[in-house]
Parts: structure tokens; sequence; C-alpha cells
């Protein structure tokens, strides 16, 4: 009998990540706070839950990807939140990207009542997760992982545990400190190169030969230079991913003077109206561009 995994969820990342659980054979029992984003599973087989108290219940595993802090306590410690409603045992897996301090609480709070708590937030944005290219970061019991593989190699193709509770949290936002930083750059190269009339395909061409070739760069170049915007990671999330990085710098006492820099950027850019578009998008606002669409 397959193992069954409550998936909290189904936004731009989740709903891949659910589908590969699905393809994979796992019995998924779903629920998202928008009930249409459910109704595809349904189609597959999948038992599409009201509430997150009942989609928990008899699943071996809850697999939960929200938005921020905010989001991850509504779900997780609410009064029929996930923490409250899953039975003793069950292995609780957050790929949300959270505090540190937000991962420590909810993995202290399921274990007082015998759950296992993983912050397992993902490297990769909605092309990895379709193509189970997703690379886990995982705080928590070392033990935990093991039983969870399965899960993981669904979808995903790298898994390393990092440490304890909240070492997830910690090793993603300076992940994502790392990527707003390339975004930002790419983004302030890009605008000044079209600005001088460099011809695109040059552009593209040498810099994917250049200091910073990435994956990043194959992805968000070509959009910046077509002006294509739509979602791969939200700005306003990367925004609120670089703001989580600044707090866990004043946390350790450390400067962030680059990070806060960048910041500056996402959160102007996401003020004047590009928060819901990709991360792309910051070369339009260094250009001095209006939001479209």
């Amino acid at each position: 009998m397959p193992d069954t995994v409550a998936f909290i969820g189904l936004g731009a990342m989740g709903a891949p990540m659910a589908s590969n659980l699905q393809a994979a054979g796992f019995a998924l029992r779903a629920w998202n706070r928008t009930a249409d984003r459910a109704r595809p599973f349904a189609e597959r087989g999948a038992t599409v839950c009201a509430s997150i108290a009942e989609a928990v219940q008899g699943a071996r595993f809850v697999v939960s990807i929200v938005a921020d802090d905010e989001a991850t306590r509504a779900v997780m410690l609410a009064e029929r939140g996930v923490v409250a409603s899953a039975a003793r045992g069950t292995v609780i897996v957050d790929c949300s990207t959270n505090t540190p301090a937000m991962a420590r609480e909810v993995a202290q709070a399921a274990a007082a009542r015998g759950l296992v708590y993983l912050d397992a937030p993902v490297s990769g944005s909605v092309p990895q997760a379709r193509n189970r290219e997703l690379v886990f970061m995982v705080g928590g019991d070392a033990a935990a992982v093991e039983p969870a593989r399965s899960l993981f190699d669904a979808m995903g193709r790298m898994t390393v545990h990092v440490g304890a509770s909240g070492a997830g949290a910690t090793i993603k936002l300076v992940n994502n400190m790392l990527s707003g930083t390339m975004t930002a750059a790419m983004a302030e190269a890009v605008s000044i190169a079209q600005a001088a009339g460099v011809d695109p395909e040059a552009t593209q061409a040498i810099l994917a030969e250049g200091p910073v070739a990435s994956r990043l760069l194959r992805t968000k170049l070509p959009k910046m230079l077509g002006r294509d915007f739509s979602a791969q990671f939200q700005l306003a999330l990367m925004e609120k991913d670089l703001r989580y990085f600044l707090a866990l710098a004043q946390q350790v006492d450390r400067p962030a003077p680059m990070a806060s820099l960048v910041r500056s950027q996402f959160q102007a850019a996401r003020r004047a109206g590009f928060g819901a578009m990709d991360t792309s998008a910051l070369v339009a606002h260094i250009g001095g561009e209006a939001p479209k669409g």
C-alpha cells in the first residue's frame, strides 16, 4: 500500500511537486487555501480536503510549501493546523522559505506532540520543480531524513542534511541572498548593455561564457532580454527572503551591506508594482519602465 502524503499549498512550486509525488505512486491528500487549485489533483485521484485537519488524517508525511512565516504559523500552529491535528509519528517536511526562528518554533511544538519536523526548503524554481531537479536542504533530526528519502527523490535530484532544526532555513536564506544579488547585478548589466545599444543575442552569448555563467544566468538572462516577466520566482518573495536574511545577519552580528543594498532595489521594484512578476523584472524597474499586464 503506498504511503500517504498530505500536501499543503498548491501554488507555483507546490503544484508540480505534488504532481511528481502522485506520479511516483504516493497517495495524495491535498489542501490549498484556494480550492480551485486542488481540482486537477482530484481528477488524477487525489483526495481534496476541506481543511488542514482533514488532510493530515492517516498521512505518514505532510509536505507544506507556503509563502512566509505568517503563512507557516497559520498552517502549522493554528488550532486545527498540522501540529495539532497530525497523528504521533507523522513526519512533517516544510519546504517553505521561513526564518530559522520559525522553523525551530514549529520543530519544538511538533516534538511536544510526538511529531517529526524537518525544515526542508528547496533550491530551484518552477522549471526545476516540474523536472524533479530540486535540491532539498534539510534541517532537523538526521534519523528522520532516511525514512523520507523516497519522498525527496520523487521531487528532486539531491537531498542534503545540513544540521539541526533551523539549519535548512538558514542555508536557504544564504542561498537566496546570493541568488538575489546575482540577479540584481545581472539586471544592472543588462540594462546598461541595452541602453548602450549592444545586440541582445551578442549580450547573451558573451555573458553566458563569462564569470557569472550559471543556471541562474541561463534562466534569467533570456527573460530579461526578451522582457518575459512571467513568474518563475516572484519578485516580492525574493524581497521577503532578503529581508529575512538581513534579520538573520543582525541576529548573528554580521555586517551585510551588499544584501542591504540589493534588498532595497527589490523593495523599490515591489513598491513600484513589479512584485507579482518574476525576479527578472528588476531590469525593467532599473530601466525606468512601468509594470505591464
